[in-house]
């Protein structure tokens, strides 16, 4: 509010509108990532899982994200993280996942949005192409966002739970079979080769390098003991991988396969009776696990051993026009 001399009529100019401000970078460094990982646990905290898929939240971790943008938000006027993006780039797909503090959601100021601007202004000066929106929360409101954007929606993951008192493992139709802990330093090829013939055609799954399972296997929750293989012979046929999480305090299939040549016989109930078994033995009173909204196999097989839709995940898809000189970086450390 500004007021002229005494003597003249009052005169006021309006107070400039907040606005989001968006710093885009390589890489996450110092006081900006503990500001990332501190809004990550709010959020987390408010909405009972993830903002960030494990892959994003593993590369938040280490301070940088590899080939990829990193995008903090604020509002104008406030110097807390209002925001947080992860743009990603692979096999010449981009792939953008948005974390927004919990309080600012339902604010006039659209945080939600800056992100999702800046994030498909970045694409565009890199080539442009496809372009995958992670929408976790608001669904609403951000799936009007998106489509003012072009961007539809496709693909759903859904999170189911159950509880995991001990008397729920009991499955007279699916006996045990036998399975031994996961050895680090001496199973990991047998791994990947299963996990990429079972997860041929999924677009993160399927991919994993051994950097990639490596990288997990230096997690402070990763146990050997719950990543359970059951072999026929000497060769690796299906697997359960388990982790708990401990706030709050959830039990997770994590990953769970079998190879195409042992499908058909039973096996993926079987090791998720397994996983489950496992985590029951660590005191875990809630199970949960991450299925394709369109894997009906899979939904019908986890809904019979007490599952339940949690919350769903959809991933919208649009394609974005390159926009100046191609693949020239506009992004720089944020310290």
């Amino acid at each position: 509010m500004r007021h002229v001399l005494a003597g003249s009529l009052l005169a006021m100019s309006p107070l400039p509108e907040p606005f989001v401000r968006v710093a885009t970078g390589a890489q996450v460094d110092g006081e900006a990532r503990a500001e990332v990982l501190t809004l990550l646990d709010e959020a987390q905290k408010a909405d009972g899982f993830p903002g960030l898929s494990d892959q994003a939240s593993l590369a938040v971790a280490d301070g940088a994200i590899g080939e990829a943008v990193s995008l903090l938000a604020r509002v104008s006027g406030t110097h807390a993280l209002a925001g947080y993006g992860a743009l990603t780039r692979r096999d010449g797909v981009w792939s953008l996942e948005t974390v927004v503090r919990p309080d600012l959601r339902d604010a006039p100021i659209d945080v939600h949005g800056a992100l999702v601007d800046a994030a498909l202004g970045e694409a565009a000066a890199r080539g442009g192409g496809t372009i995958r929106v992670w929408l976790r929360t608001d669904h609403e409101h951000g799936a009007n966002r998106l489509a003012a954007r072009g961007l539809h929606p496709g693909r759903e993951l859904l999170q189911l739970r159950a509880p995991l008192p001990p008397e729920a493992l009991q499955d007279a139709a699916s006996p045990p079979v036998a399975v031994r802990p996961f050895r680090p330093g001496r199973d990991e090829r047998a791994w990947l080769e299963v996990n990429a013939r079972a997860f041929a055609g999924h677009p993160e799954q399927g991919s994993w390098t051994l950097a990639d399972l490596e990288r997990r296997e230096r997690e402070p929750w990763f146990d050997p003991r719950g990543f359970l293989l059951h072999e026929e012979g000497t060769r690796l046929a299906a697997f359960c991988w388990t982790k708990v999480h401990l706030s709050p305090v959830l039990g997770e299939i994590y990953v769970i396969g079998v190879d195409p040549d042992y499908q058909g016989r039973g096996l993926g109930r079987a090791l998720t009776r397994a996983g489950l078994g496992h985590l029951a033995t660590r005191g875990v009173q809630t199970a949960m696990l991450y299925v394709e909204g369109d894997n009906t196999p899979a939904l019908v097989l986890y809904r019979s051993l007490g599952f339940a839709e949690h919350h769903r995940e959809v991933q919208y898809t649009g394609e974005i026009e390159p926009a100046g000189q191609v693949d020239t970086p506009t992004t720089r450390p944020i310290p």
